[in-house]
C-alpha cells in the first residue's frame, strides 16, 4: 500500500515540477519553443535523477479543460504552461499532462503508466489539482483517492498523439478527494485536452 502511495506521489511530483520549470521559462518570453522545451525537460527531470524519454512537449497552442464539482477550469497554452511528458525511472514508464496558470494560482496534473500513443486508453496512475498557492501550502488540494475502488482510478484516452503539429488530443476522468481519509467524499473529475506545438 505504501509503495502505491509513493508511486502516485512521485508521479504527481515529477509532473508538477516539470510544469513549474516550464512555466518559469514561458514567463521569460524565450523566443525559441524548442529551447524552452529542452531547458524545461533537462532542468526538471534531471534534478531528481530521472532519464527523460522522447515525447516531451511544452504546448504552444491549445487547451486543457478540467471539470470538478460542477465547475470547469480551462488552461490555455497561449498564456498558461501546459506540458505533455513521458518519463521513465528504471523499468517504470509514465506519461502525463501537467499545467499551471500564468498567475501560478492553479495547477493540474494527471498521469498514466506506459508511453503515450494514438488510440490508447490507459488507467490513471496519479492526479492532483491545486488552487491558491501561498508560501507554505496550497489553500485547496485535490488528490487521487485510493478509496474510490480498486479498479476505479479513472482512464486517460488519447485519440491523437504526436502527429504533424498535434501533441496530443483526448479525454480523461478520475476521482479526486480533498484528503486521504477513508470516509472523505471524492469527486469525479472529467476533462479534455487538445494540445499543439504552435
Amino acid at each position: 500500500m505504501n509503495s502505491i502511495r509513493f508511486t502516485k506521489w512521485f508521479v504527481s511530483f515529477i509532473l508538477l515540477l516539470s510544469v513549474m520549470v516550464s512555466s518559469c521559462q514561458k514567463d521569460e518570453s524565450v523566443k525559441d519553443p524548442a529551447a524552452v522545451k529542452q531547458v524545461a525537460i533537462s532542468d526538471s527531470v534531471s534534478t531528481v535523477g530521472i532519464n527523460n524519454a522522447p515525447g516531451n512537449f511544452l504546448a504552444g497552442k491549445g487547451t486543457l479543460k478540467v471539470t470538478i464539482e460542477d465547475s470547469t477550469y480551462t488552461f490555455n497554452a497561449a498564456t498558461d504552461s501546459i506540458a505533455f511528458i513521458n518519463v521513465h525511472n528504471g523499468d517504470n514508464k509514465y506519461f502525463g499532462i501537467t499545467a499551471i496558470n500564468k498567475a501560478h494560482t492553479m495547477s493540474f496534473g494527471i498521469s498514466s503508466v506506459g508511453f503515450a500513443s494514438s488510440n490508447v486508453n490507459s488507467k490513471v496512475a496519479g492526479s492532483q489539482f491545486l488552487f491558491g498557492f501561498d508560501d507554505k501550502k496550497p489553500l485547496l488540494q485535490y488528490t487521487l483517492t485510493q478509496f474510490a475502488g480498486q479498479d476505479d482510478s479513472g482512464k486517460i484516452s488519447i485519440e491523437k498523439y504526436n502527429t504533424e503539429n498535434e501533441i496530443a488530443k483526448g479525454t480523461f476522468f478520475t476521482f479526486l478527494a480533498k484528503d486521504d481519509k477513508p470516509n472523505s467524499p471524492f469527486y469525479r473529475v472529467e476533462g479534455s485536452f487538445d494540445l499543439q506545438q504552435k
